[in-house]
């Protein structure tokens, strides 16, 4: 299943969440390019992150990554590859399996436009016979496999295998806050073979507990978020961490019992499965019942596009509850509205949206809307994903 194996999190908001772009409607790129906001947006919220990075810490137990918030769509990290270590701006996605940066490889438009790794500058950098494809529904990239030392907060992972991209064909990749990607899905799921960067923190004994969890911020920009790996920060949590069963070891797939709002079951009847993907921003659906949930949250139409609320409502919008393993996870209308200004306007918009995928049952992604509210901690170990309230 290519076609679903990464979450590029929101680059702008035209494509927030996306691994493949079947939605019907009008993009929200779509409607800023009609007013003429879209060049504007974009130049605007194009910035260099490596002056907004704060150095890792030691966190109560593991290896905390501190986590840049941009504008609630996505979270970047820095790590480095190499010796001496070359940096780059990094998404850790829950939704997808390899690491892969940009290379001297890569003469794209994307790639000129981020930082790239120079094999030939690393002493010990080693090239492998493989090469990788992954197609994104935006765009795609092809490259070349190798290894060399990664640090990720203050571990150090030796001989890790990675992704040097030589093609990153498209605007989509150009137009990336981030450099490359992590990802911490299951290794089943990595393309060419390619071991994961968790694996190996695993098999190089460099954890306290095969578990890594994430806090992240919203607000808009809030700081404060991280991903510690090896442990979980108490301080980021109330209440106890209730476990839910990993179904399906690729993603980090778990069944959904229901979908309710005002005590009322509106989708998900006979339980379904999701998929908890921290490179995913928005919470995502089938079709029929996310539309269902947009009408009984206030959403409606606006240029095409149907995730537009009143803002001036957001107060009075009722909780979307999931329901997992028994237990009631609400999500409060404070944190599924995403409030943006362009040209001095306000904007409001739903933290929801709708996606065709050729999947035997429907599929939802709880993604960075709903992992806001709940601390996620995803348990290699034991297979299961642990959830609790975000202090």
């Amino acid at each position: 299943m290519k076609w679903l194996l990464i979450a590029l999190a929101c680059i702008q908001l035209s494509e927030c969440l996306v691994r493949v772009k079947l939605f019907k409607g009008k993009s929200v790129r779509d409607v800023l390019a009609e007013r003429g906001l879209l060049e504007e947006f974009l130049k605007e919220h194009k910035y260099n992150l490596y002056s907004k990075y704060v150095g890792p810490s030691k966190g109560e137990s593991g290896s905390t990554e501190p986590l840049i918030n941009y504008l609630d769509l996505s979270y970047y990290a820095t790590i480095s590859v190499g010796t001496p270590p070359q940096s780059f701006i990094v998404i850790f996605d829950t939704g997808s399996s390899n690491f892969w940066v940009p290379s001297d490889y890569c003469s794209s438009y994307a790639c000129r436009d981020h930082h790239k790794f120079n094999p030939q500058d690393s002493s010990t950098f080693q090239m492998s016979n493989k090469y990788m494809s992954i197609q994104y529904g935006t765009g795609s990239m092809t490259g070349v496999l190798g290894y060399d030392t990664l640090r990720v907060g203050n571990i150090d992972i030796t001989h890790q295998e990675f992704g040097l991209s030589m093609t990153e064909p498209g605007n989509f990749l150009y137009y990336a806050k981030f450099d490359g990607i992590v990802g911490l899905g299951y290794p089943n799921y990595a393309v060419s073979g390619a071991t994961t960067v968790f694996d190996n923190m695993m098999s190089e004994r460099l954890l306290e507990q095969p578990l890594f969890a994430f806090y992240l911020t919203r607000e808009n920009g809030q700081s404060g978020s991280e991903v510690v790996f090896g442990g979980v920060d108490p301080n980021h949590y109330t209440g106890q961490i209730n476990w839910v069963p990993v179904t399906v070891e690729g993603y980090w797939q778990i069944r959904l019992d229901s979908v309710k709002i005002n005590g009322q079951v509106v989708a998900c009847q006979s339980g379904c499965q999701a998929i908890v993907d921290t490179g995913t921003s928005l919470i995502v659906g089938p079709t029929a019942p996310i539309q269902k949930i947009q009408r009984l949250i206030g959403a409606g139409p606006e240029n095409g596009a149907w995730n537009y609320v009143y803002c001036n409502s957001v107060s009075s919008m009722p909780d979307v509850t999931f329901t997992i393993n028994g237990i009631d996870y609400p999500v409060p209308s404070s944190a599924y509205v995403l409030k943006r200004i362009f040209s001095g306007k306000h904007y409001c918009l739903s933290g929801f949206n709708h996606m065709a995928l050729p999947t035997t049952e429907p599929l939802w992604i709880l993604g960075d809307v709903f992992i806001g509210v709940y601390y996620s901690i995803f348990d290699r170990g034991n297979n299961q994903v642990g959830f609790a309230k975000a202090a």
